[in-house]
Protein backbone atom coordinates (compact mmCIF):
# COMPACT_ATOMS: atom_id res chain seq x y z
CA UNK A 1 0.00 0.00 0.00
CA UNK A 2 1.40 3.37 -1.05
CA UNK A 3 0.77 6.64 0.86
CA UNK A 4 -1.70 7.64 -1.87
CA UNK A 5 -3.53 4.32 -1.41
CA UNK A 6 -3.65 4.84 2.34
CA UNK A 7 -4.93 8.40 1.91
CA UNK A 8 -7.74 7.16 -0.34
CA UNK A 9 -8.57 4.37 2.14
CA UNK A 10 -8.94 6.85 5.01
CA UNK A 11 -10.98 9.22 2.85
CA UNK A 12 -13.29 6.31 1.97
CA UNK A 13 -13.69 5.61 5.70
CA UNK A 14 -14.68 9.24 6.29
CA UNK A 15 -17.28 9.09 3.53
CA UNK A 16 -18.62 5.81 4.88
CA UNK A 17 -18.91 7.22 8.40
CA UNK A 18 -20.79 10.26 7.07
CA UNK A 19 -23.06 8.12 4.89
CA UNK A 20 -23.85 5.92 7.88
CA UNK A 21 -24.61 9.04 9.96
CA UNK A 22 -21.92 8.04 12.46
CA UNK A 23 -20.14 11.29 11.69
CA UNK A 24 -21.79 14.58 10.84
CA UNK A 25 -19.11 16.65 9.15
CA UNK A 26 -18.16 17.74 5.63
CA UNK A 27 -16.03 15.20 3.78
CA UNK A 28 -12.64 16.77 3.01
CA UNK A 29 -11.37 16.80 -0.56
CA UNK A 30 -8.18 15.04 0.50
CA UNK A 31 -6.70 13.31 3.53
CA UNK A 32 -3.03 13.76 4.34
CA UNK A 33 -0.94 10.92 5.73
CA UNK A 34 2.68 11.25 6.84
CA UNK A 35 5.43 8.89 7.85
CA UNK A 36 5.48 8.39 11.60
CA UNK A 37 8.14 10.45 13.31
CA UNK A 38 10.95 8.75 15.27
CA UNK A 39 9.51 7.25 18.45
CA UNK A 40 5.98 7.22 17.08
CA UNK A 41 3.65 4.30 16.49
CA UNK A 42 3.20 2.40 13.24
CA UNK A 43 4.31 3.31 9.73
CA UNK A 44 2.07 6.29 8.95
CA UNK A 45 0.02 8.81 10.93
CA UNK A 46 -2.99 10.94 10.04
CA UNK A 47 -4.56 13.93 11.83
CA UNK A 48 -7.88 13.96 9.96
CA UNK A 49 -9.84 13.25 13.18
CA UNK A 50 -8.56 16.52 14.68
CA UNK A 51 -9.63 18.31 11.50
CA UNK A 52 -13.16 16.86 11.67
CA UNK A 53 -13.70 17.13 15.42
CA UNK A 54 -14.94 20.75 15.36
CA UNK A 55 -17.49 20.37 12.54
CA UNK A 56 -18.64 17.04 13.99
CA UNK A 57 -19.00 18.52 17.51
CA UNK A 58 -17.21 15.48 18.93
CA UNK A 59 -13.92 14.92 20.75
CA UNK A 60 -11.15 14.17 18.26
CA UNK A 61 -10.42 10.79 19.88
CA UNK A 62 -14.06 9.78 19.40
CA UNK A 63 -13.87 10.76 15.73
CA UNK A 64 -10.65 8.77 15.44
CA UNK A 65 -12.31 5.69 16.92
CA UNK A 66 -15.22 5.99 14.45
CA UNK A 67 -12.72 6.04 11.58
CA UNK A 68 -10.53 3.32 13.08
CA UNK A 69 -13.46 0.90 13.05
CA UNK A 70 -13.96 1.53 9.33
CA UNK A 71 -10.30 1.35 8.31
CA UNK A 72 -9.26 -1.65 10.38
CA UNK A 73 -8.97 -4.74 8.22
CA UNK A 74 -8.72 -2.92 4.89
CA UNK A 75 -6.35 -4.63 2.44
CA UNK A 76 -2.76 -3.66 3.11
CA UNK A 77 -3.42 -2.38 6.64
CA UNK A 78 -2.17 -4.57 9.46
CA UNK A 79 -3.35 -2.43 12.36
CA UNK A 80 -4.75 0.97 13.35
CA UNK A 81 -4.16 2.66 16.70
CA UNK A 82 -5.48 5.93 18.12
CA UNK A 83 -2.83 7.93 19.95
CA UNK A 84 -2.52 11.34 21.60
CA UNK A 85 -5.42 13.74 21.18
CA UNK A 86 -6.78 11.77 18.22
CA UNK A 87 -4.09 10.75 15.75
CA UNK A 88 -4.65 7.64 13.65
CA UNK A 89 -1.51 5.51 13.41
CA UNK A 90 -1.32 2.84 10.72
CA UNK A 91 0.83 -0.27 10.57
CA UNK A 92 0.93 -1.67 7.09
CA UNK A 93 0.60 -5.37 6.67
CA UNK A 94 -0.89 -8.11 4.59
CA UNK A 95 0.52 -7.66 1.12
CA UNK A 96 4.28 -7.25 0.79
CA UNK A 97 4.75 -3.44 0.57
CA UNK A 98 7.37 -3.77 -2.18
CA UNK A 99 4.99 -5.96 -4.15
CA UNK A 100 2.33 -3.26 -3.79
CA UNK A 101 4.79 -0.63 -5.00
CA UNK A 102 5.88 -2.67 -8.01
CA UNK A 103 2.24 -3.18 -8.96
CA UNK A 104 1.35 0.48 -8.46
CA UNK A 105 4.30 1.68 -10.50
CA UNK A 106 3.55 -0.87 -13.20
CA UNK A 107 -0.04 0.35 -13.38
CA UNK A 108 0.89 4.03 -13.41
CA UNK A 109 3.88 3.75 -15.70
CA UNK A 110 5.93 6.92 -16.03
CA UNK A 111 2.91 8.79 -14.63
CA UNK A 112 3.23 7.02 -11.27
CA UNK A 113 2.84 9.78 -8.71
CA UNK A 114 0.57 11.89 -10.91
CA UNK A 115 -2.85 12.37 -9.38
CA UNK A 116 -5.50 14.75 -8.15
CA UNK A 117 -3.76 16.21 -5.09
CA UNK A 118 -4.34 19.72 -6.46
CA UNK A 119 -7.64 19.10 -8.21
CA UNK A 120 -9.75 22.25 -8.07
CA UNK A 121 -6.70 24.51 -7.86
CA UNK A 122 -6.36 27.12 -10.60
CA UNK A 123 -3.01 28.77 -11.28
CA UNK A 124 -1.65 31.18 -13.85
CA UNK A 125 1.73 32.81 -14.09
CA UNK A 126 3.05 36.11 -15.28
CA UNK A 127 4.96 36.22 -18.58
CA UNK A 128 8.70 35.75 -18.06
CA UNK A 129 11.65 36.47 -20.28
CA UNK A 130 14.68 35.68 -18.16
CA UNK A 131 16.14 32.27 -19.03
CA UNK A 132 16.01 30.50 -15.66
CA UNK A 133 12.66 31.97 -14.64
CA UNK A 134 11.20 30.75 -17.92
CA UNK A 135 12.52 27.20 -17.42
CA UNK A 136 11.41 27.03 -13.77
CA UNK A 137 7.95 28.44 -14.52
CA UNK A 138 7.15 26.03 -17.34
CA UNK A 139 8.37 23.12 -15.21
CA UNK A 140 6.14 24.22 -12.32
CA UNK A 141 3.22 24.40 -14.74
CA UNK A 142 3.92 20.82 -15.83
CA UNK A 143 4.10 19.67 -12.19
CA UNK A 144 0.82 21.39 -11.37
CA UNK A 145 -0.98 19.78 -14.28
CA UNK A 146 0.35 16.39 -13.22
CA UNK A 147 -1.40 16.90 -9.86
CA UNK A 148 -4.75 17.83 -11.37
CA UNK A 149 -4.46 21.62 -11.18
CA UNK A 150 -5.79 23.80 -13.96
CA UNK A 151 -3.09 26.07 -15.37
CA UNK A 152 -4.13 29.08 -17.40
CA UNK A 153 -2.25 31.04 -20.02
CA UNK A 154 0.43 33.40 -18.82
CA UNK A 155 -0.84 36.93 -18.46
CA UNK A 156 -0.07 40.17 -16.69
CA UNK A 157 -1.13 39.90 -13.07
CA UNK A 158 -0.36 36.20 -12.87
CA UNK A 159 1.81 34.61 -10.22
CA UNK A 160 5.49 35.53 -10.48
CA UNK A 161 7.95 33.00 -9.09
CA UNK A 162 10.99 34.20 -7.16
CA UNK A 163 13.86 32.83 -9.23
CA UNK A 164 17.49 33.94 -9.01
CA UNK A 165 18.53 34.66 -12.61
CA UNK A 166 21.60 33.15 -14.25
CA UNK A 167 24.59 35.49 -14.60
CA UNK A 168 25.04 37.12 -18.00
CA UNK A 169 28.04 34.91 -18.97
CA UNK A 170 25.89 31.76 -18.51
CA UNK A 171 22.97 32.78 -20.70
CA UNK A 172 24.30 30.63 -23.54
CA UNK A 173 24.46 27.46 -21.42
CA UNK A 174 21.90 25.65 -23.60
CA UNK A 175 24.28 26.00 -26.53
CA UNK A 176 27.30 24.95 -24.45
CA UNK A 177 25.76 22.17 -22.32
CA UNK A 178 22.83 20.96 -24.38
CA UNK A 179 19.20 20.87 -23.28
CA UNK A 180 19.40 18.13 -20.64
CA UNK A 181 22.42 19.39 -18.69
CA UNK A 182 21.28 23.00 -18.98
CA UNK A 183 17.83 22.22 -17.60
CA UNK A 184 19.31 20.22 -14.72
CA UNK A 185 21.69 23.09 -13.93
CA UNK A 186 18.77 25.51 -13.73
CA UNK A 187 16.27 23.26 -11.92
CA UNK A 188 18.41 21.29 -9.43
CA UNK A 189 19.12 24.26 -7.10
CA UNK A 190 16.12 25.75 -5.31
CA UNK A 191 14.66 28.62 -7.36
CA UNK A 192 15.72 31.15 -4.70
CA UNK A 193 19.32 29.86 -4.79
CA UNK A 194 21.92 30.64 -7.41
CA UNK A 195 22.33 28.03 -10.15
CA UNK A 196 25.86 27.06 -9.17
CA UNK A 197 28.14 25.50 -11.73
CA UNK A 198 25.72 26.23 -14.56
CA UNK A 199 28.49 27.33 -16.87
CA UNK A 200 31.31 25.04 -15.75
CA UNK A 201 30.56 22.00 -17.89
CA UNK A 202 30.80 19.66 -14.87
CA UNK A 203 27.37 18.26 -15.71
CA UNK A 204 28.80 16.80 -18.90
CA UNK A 205 31.28 14.59 -17.04
CA UNK A 206 30.40 10.88 -17.29
CA UNK A 207 30.94 9.83 -13.69
CA UNK A 208 28.74 9.10 -10.70
CA UNK A 209 29.90 12.24 -8.93
CA UNK A 210 27.85 14.13 -11.51
CA UNK A 211 24.27 13.92 -10.15
CA UNK A 212 22.65 14.16 -13.58
CA UNK A 213 24.82 11.33 -14.86
CA UNK A 214 24.04 9.29 -11.73
CA UNK A 215 20.28 9.55 -12.32
CA UNK A 216 20.43 8.83 -16.03
CA UNK A 217 22.99 6.06 -15.57
CA UNK A 218 20.70 4.39 -13.01
CA UNK A 219 17.86 4.49 -15.52
CA UNK A 220 20.10 3.12 -18.31
CA UNK A 221 21.28 0.38 -15.96
CA UNK A 222 17.72 -0.75 -15.25
CA UNK A 223 17.08 -1.01 -18.98
CA UNK A 224 20.32 -2.95 -19.50
CA UNK A 225 19.28 -5.39 -16.77
CA UNK A 226 16.02 -6.08 -18.61
CA UNK A 227 17.84 -6.65 -21.89
CA UNK A 228 20.41 -8.94 -20.27
CA UNK A 229 17.72 -10.91 -18.45
CA UNK A 230 15.90 -11.45 -21.73
CA UNK A 231 19.09 -12.87 -23.21
CA UNK A 232 19.29 -15.24 -20.23
CA UNK A 233 15.72 -16.36 -20.86
CA UNK A 234 13.79 -14.77 -18.01
CA UNK A 235 11.81 -11.65 -17.26
CA UNK A 236 10.62 -9.57 -14.35
CA UNK A 237 7.95 -10.98 -12.02
CA UNK A 238 7.56 -10.15 -8.35
CA UNK A 239 7.29 -13.63 -6.85
CA UNK A 240 9.01 -13.42 -3.47
CA UNK A 241 9.77 -10.71 -0.96
CA UNK A 242 12.69 -8.39 -1.68
CA UNK A 243 14.44 -6.69 1.22
CA UNK A 244 15.01 -3.09 0.10
CA UNK A 245 13.69 -0.79 2.86
CA UNK A 246 15.45 2.42 1.79
CA UNK A 247 14.62 2.03 -1.89
CA UNK A 248 11.06 0.98 -1.07
CA UNK A 249 10.52 3.99 1.17
CA UNK A 250 11.77 6.37 -1.52
CA UNK A 251 9.50 4.85 -4.16
CA UNK A 252 6.55 5.01 -1.76
CA UNK A 253 7.28 8.67 -1.05
CA UNK A 254 7.55 9.62 -4.72
CA UNK A 255 3.88 10.69 -5.19
CA UNK A 256 4.12 12.91 -2.12
CA UNK A 257 7.33 14.50 -3.39
CA UNK A 258 5.74 15.32 -6.74
CA UNK A 259 2.70 16.84 -5.04
CA UNK A 260 4.88 18.92 -2.71
CA UNK A 261 7.06 20.11 -5.60
CA UNK A 262 3.95 21.34 -7.40
CA UNK A 263 2.33 22.86 -4.32
CA UNK A 264 5.47 24.77 -3.27
CA UNK A 265 6.63 25.60 -6.82
CA UNK A 266 9.95 23.84 -6.22
CA UNK A 267 11.10 21.54 -9.05
CA UNK A 268 14.37 20.98 -7.18
CA UNK A 269 12.48 18.59 -4.88
CA UNK A 270 11.96 16.28 -7.84
CA UNK A 271 15.64 16.44 -8.82
CA UNK A 272 16.76 15.63 -5.28
CA UNK A 273 14.27 12.77 -5.10
CA UNK A 274 15.63 11.27 -8.31
CA UNK A 275 19.18 11.49 -6.99
CA UNK A 276 18.16 9.68 -3.81
CA UNK A 277 16.31 6.97 -5.76
CA UNK A 278 19.30 6.47 -8.07
CA UNK A 279 21.75 6.13 -5.19
CA UNK A 280 19.46 3.74 -3.32
CA UNK A 281 19.09 1.68 -6.50
CA UNK A 282 22.84 1.24 -6.86
CA UNK A 283 23.13 0.29 -3.17
CA UNK A 284 20.36 -2.29 -3.68
CA UNK A 285 21.87 -3.53 -6.96
CA UNK A 286 25.32 -4.02 -5.44
CA UNK A 287 23.94 -5.84 -2.41
CA UNK A 288 21.44 -8.11 -4.21
CA UNK A 289 22.14 -8.29 -7.97
CA UNK A 290 19.00 -8.80 -10.09
CA UNK A 291 20.91 -11.04 -12.51
CA UNK A 292 22.48 -14.44 -11.79
CA UNK A 293 26.19 -14.37 -10.99
CA UNK A 294 28.57 -17.09 -12.15
CA UNK A 295 26.88 -20.48 -12.39
CA UNK A 296 23.63 -19.32 -10.76
CA UNK A 297 20.39 -20.12 -12.51
CA UNK A 298 17.60 -17.52 -12.76
CA UNK A 299 15.31 -17.88 -9.78
CA UNK A 300 12.25 -16.27 -8.24
CA UNK A 301 14.60 -14.01 -6.31
CA UNK A 302 16.20 -12.76 -9.53
CA UNK A 303 12.82 -12.20 -11.20
CA UNK A 304 11.58 -10.28 -8.16
CA UNK A 305 14.70 -8.10 -7.94
CA UNK A 306 14.42 -7.39 -11.64
CA UNK A 307 10.80 -6.33 -11.18
CA UNK A 308 11.90 -3.85 -8.52
CA UNK A 309 14.72 -2.60 -10.76
CA UNK A 310 12.29 -2.02 -13.62
CA UNK A 311 10.00 -0.11 -11.27
CA UNK A 312 12.93 2.12 -10.34
CA UNK A 313 13.62 2.78 -14.01
CA UNK A 314 10.00 3.75 -14.56
CA UNK A 315 10.09 6.25 -11.69
CA UNK A 316 13.37 7.77 -12.86
CA UNK A 317 12.11 8.15 -16.43
CA UNK A 318 8.87 9.73 -15.24
CA UNK A 319 10.65 12.17 -12.95
CA UNK A 320 13.12 13.23 -15.63
CA UNK A 321 10.23 13.74 -18.04
CA UNK A 322 8.57 16.16 -15.61
CA UNK A 323 11.81 18.14 -15.55
CA UNK A 324 11.94 18.14 -19.34
CA UNK A 325 15.07 15.96 -19.39
CA UNK A 326 15.53 12.88 -21.55
CA UNK A 327 16.21 9.39 -20.19
CA UNK A 328 18.45 7.58 -22.70
CA UNK A 329 18.51 3.79 -22.50
CA UNK A 330 22.23 3.68 -23.26
CA UNK A 331 24.91 6.05 -21.94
Amino acid sequence: MTPADLSRTVLHAVRRAVDEDALRAPVPARVRVERTRPGGRGDYACAVALQLAGPAALPAREVAEILRERVQGAPGIGGVEVTGPGFLNFTLGGQDPVDALVRAIGAGGTEYGHGDALAGVTASFAPVGELRARVVTETVERLLRAQGAEVGDRAAGGEALHVVPVPAPDRDLFERLGTDAARWALLRPAPHDRARGAGSGELLVQREGNPLFLVRYAYARTRALSRNAEQLGFGAAYEESVEAPVLGALLADHPGVLAAAARHREPDRVARQLEAVAQAFFDFHDGAPPLPVGDEKPSAAHRSRLALAEAVGTVLAGGLSLLGISAPEVL
